[in-house]
């Protein structure tokens, strides 16, 4: 198994159906004890249930990770239960603001902005001391939709809160290096899940060749995170599909 014994951190863990809840579950296959977190206490907490009824081992700790005190507690947490943190994987966020630019209110920008590109740096800035303790640790970020490169239409405050994101990844790349931290980013396709479906109105035609499946954003990740993938820092990569 590529994560025995690993901790692993995955924010964003809320519904079902949704690319959380679906590496939560890969993680926990390649023999992972996870961390998950969201905001909504009742929805985190039915993901722990149902993944412990798969057999894995599960931390549920709901948090606000846009806040300083919520990425802490979800740090903290995580250490004192398991005693270290091997891998960051900061998937909180999302699209939430559809439709072109004239549209877009100021609340809507820098709400987009904070749920993305905040939260992630505040993860990564809790576990960061850790890592440099530990001598070792792993972080994937999650860039945009439509892969790393994307500029789709309808979504410039997400577009440009990942492309913080993706400057975020390559720099503390840079300064990891030297304590052993890997930072890397997946910059998937367009991914089937319920939500992108209801939000977007994709064609046939568009779900055939440009939309991912979620398996192939979970293989992606497991490369990235696992020790097959023990050299790799600093890299952008896009997850296309076929179309792409």
């Amino acid at each position: 198994m590529r994560l025995e014994g690993k901790s692993v951190i995955i924010t964003g863990v809320s519904q079902k159906g949704q690319m959380g809840f679906a590496l939560a579950e890969a993680c926990a296959r390649e023999g992972a004890r996870l961390t998950i977190s969201a905001r909504s206490e009742q929805r985190v907490l039915a993901r722990a249930t149902e993944l412990r009824a798969q057999g894995a081992e599960v931390l549920a700790i709901p948090a606000d990770l846009t806040s300083e005190t919520g990425a802490q507690k979800v740090i903290a947490q995580t250490r004192h239960t398991y005693g270290q943190i091997d891998i960051l994987i900061n998937l909180a966020g999302g699209l939430t603001q559809f439709g072109p630019f004239e549209q877009l209110s100021l609340a809507q920008w820098e709400g987009e902005l904070k749920n993305n590109l905040r939260a992630t740096f505040l993860c990564c800035r809790a576990a960061w001391p850790i890592f440099q303790q530990q001598g070792k640790g792993t972080i994937l970020n999650f860039s945009r939709a439509g892969d790393v490169w994307s500029a789709s239409p309808n979504m410039l405050a997400y577009n440009c809160a990942k492309a913080g994101v993706d400057a975020l990844t390559a720099t503390l790349a840079r300064e990891g290096k030297a304590h052993n931290i890997r930072v890397n980013a997946l910059g998937p396709g367009l991914i089937i899940t319920q939500s992108n479906l209801e939000a977007m109105h994709p064609s046939e035609e568009e779900l055939r060749t440009q939309w991912v499946h979620p398996e192939q954003i979970i293989e992606a990740a497991l490369f990235l995170i696992s020790d097959t993938g023990s050299g790799v820092t600093g890299t952008l990569l896009p997850v296309r599909g076929l179309g792409i």
